[in-house]
């Protein structure tokens, strides 16, 4: 059983709709509403969408602002998708892993909406499908919480020790620990692998090249 994580290792989301520039939208949309105070000073600079979603579901939780805030997440996210950059050798390893019997199964922080479009647009849905499991109104189950993980593993009736998380960030490295499940970090710049290695990745990647020699016996 392979977990992928999505926005990292199968592409870069938000590559030219920028993460950034959602965050800060995100901040002004509550400070519109006389809502800025719900947010440290570090929130509002975090520059991380997921990170000012989930400081307002901290402090109002399940709430019909949170549900608000999320869906406008989930729209940037699906605009985003419609740019996102295709991780090198990840179509060809998923097909790859695909045929050869492997069970695959996403595992992501983002809504599973914009993880089944780009799916649709590369013809991959078929590798994964059923098993996508992202974001829900639960917002205190996203990652580092292995909840995403521990459904994947429940519903293919996976062992944690025979399956293998492929993650990009330390949430990642977190919930595969606290799920029982080795960890493969793939990290496309010399920043992520530190925070991966610094974080106690003991496997890190650069390109998901290696895995596809090892699939096709190259």
């Amino acid at each position: 059983m392979v977990l992928w994580d999505f926005d990292g290792p199968i592409c870069r989301l938000f590559a030219r709709h920028k993460a950034e520039r959602v965050a800060t939208e995100l901040v002004d949309w509550l400070a519109g509403r006389g809502l800025n105070n719900l947010l440290s000073d570090s929130e509002r600079d975090s520059l991380d969408p997921h990170e000012v979603l989930r400081a307002v579901d901290l402090r109002h939780p399940g709430s019909d602002l949170v549900t608000e805030l999320e869906e406008r997440l989930t729209q940037e996210e699906l605009r985003a998708a419609g740019s996102a950059l295709p991780t090198a050798y990840a179509d060809p390893l998923i097909r790859t892993w695909t045929a050869v019997g492997a069970r695959l199964a996403i595992t992501t922080n983002n809504s599973p909406k914009v993880v089944r479009t780009y799916l649709n647009d590369r013809g991959l849905t078929g590798c994964f499908a059923p098993h996508i499991y992202g974001r829900t109104t639960e917002l205190h189950l996203l990652k580092p919480d292995p909840h995403c993980l521990n459904r994947a593993l429940a519903a293919t009736g996976s062992a944690p020790s025979a399956a293998l998380m492929i993650g990009d960030s330390p949430s990642d490295l977190a919930a595969a620990n606290d799920a029982g499940v080795p960890f493969l970090g793939y990290a496309r710049n010399d920043r992520k692998g530190k925070l991966l290695r610094d974080a106690g990745a003991g496997r890190v990647v650069a390109s998901l090249e290696p895995l596809l020699r090892v699939l096709r016996g190259w």
